[in-house]
């Protein structure tokens, strides 16, 4: 194995990166519960609103989406139908797969809270290249 000896610039632009990111974490976390929300329903409402190609995804997917264990995220899913944000129901198709959709209350939430989101990530962008963010 080679290794390659990290420079002060290397560390400088490493450390810059991750003040970002955490800023930019800050700033969700509080963002996101001054809608009365937690960072892990935004997520899930975030991820359910933004999977490829179809409008709802699986307990699992959402798992893999969200790095977390399949239990908690069931949980999650608990607690976010108590508040409206979202529905389970069994597929039309293979009625033993249970699909996560999102309802209008969660859409509202998610929309004002991404609409935050993307112009927080705007402003990063003299700093970051941030793939297929729009400018309008």
């Amino acid at each position: 194995m080679t290794s390659t000896k990290l420079k002060k610039s290397d560390f400088a632009a490493l450390s810059e990166f991750r003040y970002q990111m955490r800023r930019f974490e800050r700033f969700s976390e509080d963002v996101v519960q001054a809608q009365g929300i937690t960072p892990l329903q935004y997520l899930l409402l975030l991820h359910l609103k933004g999977y490829p190609e179809r409008d709802w995804a699986t307990v699992g997917e959402l798992a893999e989406r969200l790095q977390a264990k399949h239990h908690g995220v069931v949980a999650l899913i608990t607690r976010c139908e108590a508040m409206e944000l979202v529905a389970r129901r069994h597929s039309v198709e293979d009625r033993r797969r249970v699909e996560v959709h999102l309802l209008p209350k969660g859409e509202t939430i998610l929309a004002q809270l991404a609409e935050q989101h993307r112009i927080e990530l705007l402003s990063l962008q003299g700093i970051f290249t941030i793939p297929n963010i729009r400018h309008e």
